[in-house]
């Protein structure tokens, strides 16, 4: 019997640093707050030496946005297949290990390449905004090599991560994972990533779309920034021109959904929020998570909504792997 997988997902596989900062040290540092910005290692190491002093409360965890989502879903019960792309160095090895132990199967030729494992430097401010600082190592050559086509066309969803529209080699994998996922009649979702994607890579973003994927994720910003709208509504109606449903986080306003046919408006859990690094990715992810369990649109919104909330109420952009569990018996019972 051939594998099924629920979701199969391709986005830059990063070891992340995450740092508290204040605004002062953002300035000093000519950071652009609240969006990802791609640097070289130098850049990298010269933002790490000023950080220095704080590195004494810094963790190392395994990231990349398309990794967090299929991990949530993983911890929470879906058996999930991620291309992606990490060198024979520790951090490759530390990475590959903590997909695995989410359940998630990877193409068997992964670290075993020399380079560089792509790292992200994810400054929290006081506010709990995040800024990412990110060397994509090895993972700038992600190319259609890591894609497997009997996983994709075992998968119910293909999940691409927006951010791979900075890489020639990355965006031309997603692409022909979308158009393999077409033929196979496997579901498409993609998630526009950040803000910066959007704005300086719009062009790209849409050849990644294509006629359109049957999923959307973004966040209000990205959404009015794609569809060049000044107002939710607007944007809202017009992403439907590029996906047949959607769902739009929108922070502490909650989150708008919508499945082809009907429109949902989804509250915000009611957390003080202290990161939130990741909480995009799990709302992904616990969302693909109950659509796989036949949930419709707004019951899979509500518990994204949960989920999201407790990444956002604790730092770091993944949960523990016992919180999936404890999560899912107090929504679902």
């Amino acid at each position: 019997m051939k594998d099924h997988y629920h979701i199969y997902g391709i986005g830059a596989a990063l070891v992340d640093t995450e740092i508290q900062v204040s605004e002062d040290d953002l300035i000093a540092m000519a950071v652009a707050k609240g969006v990802m910005t791609l640097v070289d290692e130098p850049r990298q190491d010269e933002l790490i030496d000023y950080l220095r002093d704080h590195l004494v409360h810094s963790k190392r965890a395994s990231g990349g946005s398309g990794a967090n989502t299929i991990t949530a879903a993983g911890y929470f019960g879906c058996r999930n297949f991620y291309s992606c792309k990490v060198a024979d160095d520790e951090n490759g090895h530390f990475y590959l290990k903590d997909i695995k132990d989410a359940g998630v199967t990877y193409p068997a030729h992964l670290g075993k390449d020399e380079g560089i494992t792509g790292k992200c430097l994810v400054m929290i401010s006081p506010d709990a905004e995040r800024s990412m600082h990110t060397f994509l190592g090895i993972s700038a050559t992600l190319s259609v090599n890591e894609l497997d086509s009997d996983a994709i066309e075992a998968s119910d969803y293909a999940y691409i991560e927006g951010y791979l529209v900075s890489s020639d080699t990355g965006r031309t994998a997603a692409i022909e994972l979308r158009e393999r996922a077409e033929k196979r009649d496997t579901l498409t979702a993609l998630s526009l990533s950040d803000p910066a994607m959007v704005q300086f890579f719009r062009d790209g973003l849409l050849e990644m779309i294509g006629e359109g994927v049957d999923l959307l994720f973004c966040n209000r910003e990205e959404a009015m920034g794609f569809t060049g709208c000044n107002n939710l509504e607007e944007a809202a109606q017009s992403l439907q021109d590029y996906c047949r449903t959607f769902a739009i986080t929108c922070g502490a306003d909650g989150a708008l959904v919508f499945d082809g046919k009907q429109s949902y408006h989804i509250d915000a859990e009611p957390v003080k929020a202290v990161d939130t690094n990741g909480a995009g990715d799990m709302f992904a992810g616990a969302f693909l998570y109950a659509l796989s369990q036949g949930h419709g649109y707004d019951v899979a919104g509500r518990f994204a909504s949960k989920a999201a909330g407790k990444v956002v109420a604790q730092y770091g952009p993944r949960l523990r792997p016992e919180q999936h569990e404890a999560l899912k018996k107090e929504f679902f019972g």
